[in-house]
């Protein structure tokens, strides 16, 4: 999809795009080959040329931060497919507070598609620890990540990350899907395991604190709540995925 994407032109829209896909220019070749576009004068169309150009070449060399830095947050998506193979998924658990008032992580997840790694703390989470593991990434997937996991990790341990990021509940919203993840998995066809069904993250919290007591199965179910939260993550945007690439018209052009 990304390279059927216009928008990461200057002062090309939704319309512009949608336009371009009607006179048959799809893809960036397309754009680049055309001799003239209407409404595109031939000197904006030399610089716009160039730009696709060096898009291609950040795109062959994987380079998704600097899509992430000229494309809507919310059309990160239209990456999915190209950087699927170097993306990882990632979730959160919390004691409950906010990051002023004492908060701190208490679990946080990867899963890149093969791979679950958890980071607890006391044990082995730290700032250096999941920044390197996160590093070894070009793509985020989160649900709500970028109204709270990020945020959160970046106040409470200093973590960020440079690469596109694929929120998956406001992708959920732009398809009429609203809620949260737990409410959204079974209408996907999407299920967790047994031990962990209908729990919530105020439960989550609870199973830390008792995890802090000495209550080491408290901690386990609290890892297998967090394991089932991110791996859900990919099979989520496995589904997402193609309903956004449809709902913006493409497919109608391409078949």
């Amino acid at each position: 999809m990304i390279r059927n994407t216009f928008r990461i032109l200057e002062g090309v829209g939704e319309r512009l795009e949608r336009k371009l896909w009607r006179r048959g220019i799809l893809d960036w070749e397309d754009f680049i080959n055309a001799p003239e576009i209407a409404s595109i004068g031939p000197a904006r169309k030399g610089v716009l040329d160039r730009q696709l150009r060096d898009a291609g070449a950040r795109l062959a060399r994987g380079d998704s931060g600097y899509f992430a830095k000229i494309l809507k947050q919310k059309e990160h998506w239209r990456l999915y497919e190209e950087f699927r193979q170097g993306a990882v998924c990632l979730d959160i658990e919390t004691n409950g507070w906010h990051p002023a008032a004492g908060g701190y992580v208490t679990v946080a997840g990867l899963y890149d598609g093969f791979d679950y790694k958890k980071f607890v703390r006391g044990e082995n989470l730290s700032a250096p620890a999941l920044q390197k593991e996160l590093s070894r990434y070009r793509y985020l997937i989160t649900f709500f990540g970028s109204g709270f996991d990020m945020p959160f990790l970046r106040d409470t341990l200093g973590v960020n990350f440079e690469g596109a990021h694929f929120d998956l509940c406001f992708g959920a919203r732009r398809i009429g899907m609203r809620g949260g993840l737990k409410k959204i998995e079974p209408l996907m066809g999407i299920h967790r395991d047994e031990s962990v069904q209908g729990m919530d993250g105020y439960q989550a919290v609870r199973l830390w604190h008792e995890a802090i007591r000495g209550n080491r199965g408290a901690l386990e179910l609290l890892i297998t709540y967090n394991r089932e939260d991110t791996v859900n993550l990919m099979a989520l945007a496995e589904v997402l995925y193609p309903r956004l690439k449809a709902q913006t018209g493409i497919e109608e052009y391409l078949n």
